[in-house]
Formats: structure tokens, sequence, C-alpha cells
């Protein structure tokens, strides 16, 4: 194993920023933020202070923030066919989602399966619009609300949507627009009070905050979910337990660092086009998924031909690159891509995702291209022994 490494797996999750770190430190020896007494209400200006600072990534408002363990649970809090609004009931009657959704939201949370309309792709991983709007005017309001839920960016191609126009037609089908913005947020700009989204959702560890801390952002606070997790009223009544206070502080801090950290994303960019230049050098006939689309400024998702992409992330591994082969989301799977698939490219041998952030240096990158030129020697002599 290499003693010196790169770390290029900032989707799969940013390492820790050091504001994170001590804002979490200071916050373990803190109350329960529900105690009236002085050390609770000292814990509750703390969580009070990451509302804030989380709903200002996205120009939300504080008050219309609720913390969650992670977006998962967002996701599978949103993602139900039971909502109120006051003491009312609401029933959201089919959920829409993208073939190239992460799990969280392709699993369809707690609709049954044969609630769940899945809209395709094109070639380039951009959601059909026009099969989005076919499928929201067939939708029978008489059941209920049509609930639409879409990735900002996709986490394997960094490929973004067209959110604007997304949220256009499925306001005027009169549905409700879920936004997981989980690899967006800090990495372009966001902003729920154009109409963006009906609610946002966030994962703190994709910023440099720690795990386990997540969140949703609504657009107004008139309707919400039936809660997935009852207690004893945290959150306003929308997710009881104990609020993770380290977590949530860790949480504000690192999303302060990324509303400042959007001023280098093109000092990013630079070096993920370095990658791609030095992938398109050794590997003249490699495959970069979404280059014809709107991408994150950090992401690159690549094939290479004849060689697996698992096979390939442990050589990266040994050169002590640290990369994905896809997802990061399979308790350490690496299987096919659904997302390629869903692109029109069928399962093959996979692909490589390099994701960077600021904090990524030459240095990086130029472990990166020795790991690169290791795999492609082999590769070559592999073709002349053939």
């Amino acid at each position: 194993m290499a003693a010196i490494r790169a770390y290029l797996d900032y989707n799969a999750s940013a390492p820790l920023l050091p504001a994170a770190r001590e804002a979490m430190v200071a916050a373990f020896d803190a109350a329960n933020p529900s105690s009236v007494h002085a050390e609770g209400r000292a814990a509750r200006r703390l969580i009070d202070s990451a509302r804030r600072d989380v709903a200002a990534l996205v120009n939300g408002k504080a008050e219309h923030v609720v913390f969650t363990s992670g977006a998962t649970e967002a996701a599978s809090t949103l993602l139900t066919p039971d909502w109120q609004m006051g003491r009312g009931t609401i029933r959201m009657s089919r959920l829409y989602v993208c073939e190239a959704d992460h799990p969280c939201l392709l699993n369809g949370g707690r609709f049954p399966s044969s609630q769940v309309t899945r809209i395709g792709v094109d070639a380039d991983g951009i959601v059909r619009l026009d099969a989005l709007t076919a499928a929201l005017a067939g939708h029978d309001r008489a059941d209920g609300l049509p609930l639409v839920a879409i990735h900002a960016a996709n986490n394997e191609t960094g490929v973004i949507q067209p959110v604007d126009r997304i949220a256009a037609i499925v306001k005027a089908a009169g549905g409700i627009l879920v936004v997981d913005a989980v690899q967006a947020v800090g990495r372009i700009p966001l902003d729920m009070s154009a109409g963006y989204a009906d609610y946002v959702i966030l994962s703190a560890h994709k910023l440099g905050g720690p795990k386990g801390a997540g969140a949703i952002i609504a657009a107004a606070d008139l309707m919400m979910p039936k809660p997935l997790i009852n207690g004893g009223g945290q959150e306003k009544g929308h997710r009881g337990g104990t609020e993770n206070l380290p977590g949530i502080a860790g949480f504000g801090a690192a999303a302060r660092e990324a509303l400042t950290g959007l001023k280098a994303i093109e000092a990013v960019r630079h070096r993920r086009d370095e990658i791609e230049t030095i992938v398109k050098m050794l590997i003249p006939e490699v495959e970069i998924f979404g280059m014809a689309a709107p991408r994150l400024a950090n992401t690159t998702f690549f094939a290479i031909p004849g060689v697996k992409a698992e096979t390939a992330q442990i050589a990266f591994d040994l050169a002590g690159v640290a990369l994905s082969a896809g997802s990061a989301c399979s308790s350490g799977k690496v299987g096919p891509s659904h997302v390629l698939k869903a692109m029109g490219h069928g399962e093959g041998p996979g692909a490589l995702r390099a994701s960077i952030g600021a904090a990524t240096a030459a240095g990086d990158i130029e472990l990166f291209r020795a790991a690169l030129a290791g795999i492609a020697a082999r590769r070559a002599g592999k073709e002349r022994a053939a």
C-alpha cells in the first residue's frame, strides 16, 4: 500500500473540515436542547445558529429546516403518500422519480412500488422532460396529488438537472417537488426563494461536515409529510428524538464554509479538467460520461475499455489513490451502475468516479497520473499478449 495517498472521493464523503470538528467538540459537553434551564437554552442556541447556517445554503428560512440523521432519512420522510396541512390530511397518490436517481429516491421511500413511476433520462443523463410532462398529464388527481422527487446533480456523473424547468412542469400539474440537493449544494448556487423546489434534501458529510446529520428544508410550512419518527415533539413535531447536537453543530459550521467555498469552484474545475486531460492522454479510447451536459465542476465519471471498474479501483487504491467505482451507497459493494444503464450504456464493465474539492492539490493529480499510467501500461501489455 502506498504511504502517500490522494483522496479523490469527495462525492462519497468530503474530508471533515477543521471548523466542523471544532464545532462538534465544543457541542459534546452541551446539555439537552429541550431543557428549559440555562444550559439547555445554550444548547438550543447552538441548534438555532446551525439552522440559520444550513438554511442560508439554499437561501431558505431557518424556521423551515428540519434536522434528520442524514439524507436517506430525509428522503424516507418526504417520500410518503400521507401528508398533513394543519389538522387536515393530504394524499400523494403517486411518486415520480428519475431512473438515474440516488437509491434513496429511486426505491420510493414509503410508497409501495405499484405507486412509483420512473422517468427515463437521455444519453447525457438529463431527465426526459417530455416523458415527465406526459406522465403528469396522465395523473388522476381525483386519487391524490403527484409527488415528484429528483436529484439536482447526479452523484456518479455530476450531471446537473434542469430543476427550474422541472419545477415549472410540476407546478403546472399541481404537484409537489422534492429535490435531492446533496451533491449540488456548496458546488452550484441554489435559491429556494425563487421557486426552486418545495422541499430540498441535504447531507452534512458531503460538505465536509459529520456523517449522521442531514436536513429537510421546506419552501413553506403549510404542509409537511406524516412524521417518519414520532417522539417527544422535537423539530416542531416533524422528527422526534433528542437532536444530535454535535452533528448539527458540525453541519452548521460546514455550511458556513461551503458558502464561501463557492468562490473557489473555478479552481476545482481546473483540477477536474487536468484529471480528464490525463485520462484522455493515457487512455485515448476512454469514455467520459455526461460531458455534453452541464456537470458539477468537481466530478468526472469514466470507463476504461477492456478494464473492469472494480479492478481499476483496486489498482488505484494500491497505488495510493482513493476513488470510487460508481456510487458508495451500497455497503461497499461494487456492481453495475444503474445510472449508466439508464443512460443507455447497458451494464458493461462499469466506470470510475473521481470527485475532488478545494483542498485537492497538484500532488494529488500527479499521484492519479502515475496510478493511471500503470493501469494503462498493464492494459497495453495484455493487448499485445493477446
